[in-house]
């Protein structure tokens, strides 16, 4: 037998048909267990988890697309592709310079469309005419022919 009885008068607890302590009655008592915390406390830190980890994953996104951007300037501004996103994404070239040019001459040696241009010579734009001789559009049509 244990060492405090309970006599069937004792009538303190709220007892229930069955035996048991009502709900009322057993969110006033204190916890046996010192572990467990409140339902509300326990919903606020869940809500305040998920809020951070929302910001985690809104900030690496936004990291990526600002490293991607970063890679396609440093591409760029080697000026041996006509444009800078040609050259595939690697974090790895971002890094180092000397492996980033070696990518860009690889991705030239496959690809030779992919190079930088210059445009030399005379390509039809400008002025072609002497300052003494008076612009004449027939003239100017008649020496493009």
């Amino acid at each position: 037998m244990s060492d405090t009885d309970v006599t069937p008068t004792d009538t303190t607890d709220a007892e229930a048909p069955n035996g048991q302590v009502e709900d009322d009655e057993r969110q006033d008592e204190p916890d046996e267990n010192a572990d467990t915390f409140p339902r509300a406390y326990v919903e606020k830190l869940r809500n305040e988890s998920k809020g951070y980890r929302e910001r985690a994953k809104t900030a690496e996104a936004n990291l990526d697309a600002t490293l991607r951007e970063l890679f396609a300037v440093k591409v760029a501004a080697t000026g041996k592709l006509a444009d800078g996103e040609d050259l595939p994404y690697d974090a790895d070239l971002l890094a180092d310079e000397d492996k980033l040019t070696e990518a860009i001459d690889e991705l030239i040696k496959r690809k030779p469309h992919l190079a930088a241009r210059k445009v030399s010579g005379s390509v039809g734009q400008g002025v072609t005419g002497t300052k003494d001789e008076p612009f004449s559009l027939l003239g100017r049509l008649q020496r493009s022919v």
